[in-house]
């Protein structure tokens, strides 16, 4: 279980860098796009990707090329909400996003609904509804259609991308033809390309000024971003026999830990409805799991 909380602590330790970068004046875009040829590098090393693979014919371009262009955007939206929301109602949008695959296996993939699995799913709705966008002191910021856009949209964002990629990176492992490690790096390689020309669209536009700070937190950002995934597998791979666990751990930890260090260290602020969002999440990755 040590690879599980070293997951967790990687998990919300790339929350807080996004946090603290804000708070200090960066521009968490720039920092984003420069943890991407870390990510990549750490990849290379660790994973020894088989680039001959480029030339088999089973590779996923389609698959690949939404991945490269949806991790960076939601990595965006994700700083977005931890920017608006904080850390605590970020993290369980994230978290909970893994109802989204869900819902496609049983609607698109022929996957049978078990009533424990729909009890799951339907908790886990209600603890986005209750989670996000119901703290009373912000209505007084705006009219209540900016507040509602300010307070769901980064969330919701975070919810449907996290849970798309979710999607895509299952079937990208579902072609057993390539290592899931080597897509994982043409993924990462590709994703980092477009970053690097929207990065460059932003400088020839002027809309922000290039930032030495930004690639050095960028380049922590990667290494813990990259830790995450590594731990995670490793986790499952000490755990062949319980996936659930890892499951659940991983989940759960995250949730937990990110509400202790959004409420305790960064004083973000939960209402009455906020809190039972929080609990209902919590029961929500439980019933799954044991479903």
């Amino acid at each position: 279980m040590e690879f599980v909380l070293l997951s967790v602590i990687c998990s919300v330790t790339v929350s807080v860098l996004l946090k603290l970068a804000r708070n200090r004046g960066l521009d968490t875009t720039q920092v984003i796009i420069w943890n991407y040829p870390v990510a990549g590098l750490l990849t290379f090393l660790f994973f020894t990707p088989e680039l001959h693979y480029l030339n088999h014919p089973e590779i996923p371009w389609t698959i690949y090329f939404l991945l490269a262009a949806l991790l960076p955007s939601v990595f965006f939206a994700l700083g977005a909400s931890i920017r608006t929301v904080g850390i605590v109602r970020t993290e369980v949008a994230q978290r909970l996003s893994l109802v989204i695959p869900l819902i496609a296996a049983f609607t698109f993939f022929g996957e049978q609904l078990k009533i424990g699995t729909g009890i799951g799913l339907l908790i886990g709705l209600l603890a986005i509804l209750f989670s996000i966008g119901w703290d009373k002191a912000s209505t007084t910021i705006g009219s209540p259609k900016q507040h509602y856009t300010k307070f769901w949209l980064f969330p919701m964002l975070v919810f449907f991308g996290y849970g798309i990629c979710d999607i895509l990176f299952k079937r990208i492992a579902q072609i057993t033809a390539i290592p899931y490690t080597t897509s994982m790096f043409f993924v990462f390689i590709l994703a980092m390309i477009l970053a690097f020309a929207y990065l460059l669209f932003i400088f020839l536009t002027k809309r922000n000024p290039f930032s030495i700070k930004a690639i050095w937190w960028g380049f922590v950002l990667g290494g813990f971003n990259f830790a995450n995934i590594l731990f995670y597998m490793k986790a499952h791979r000490a755990l062949p026999e319980n996936p659930s666990i890892v499951f659940a751990g991983m989940n759960i930890g995250v949730i937990s830990l990110g509400a202790l260090v959004g409420v305790w260290v960064f004083k973000e602020k939960l209402s009455r409805f906020n809190q039972i969002g929080l609990l209902l999440a919590l029961l929500s990755v439980l019933v799954l799991t044991t479903s």
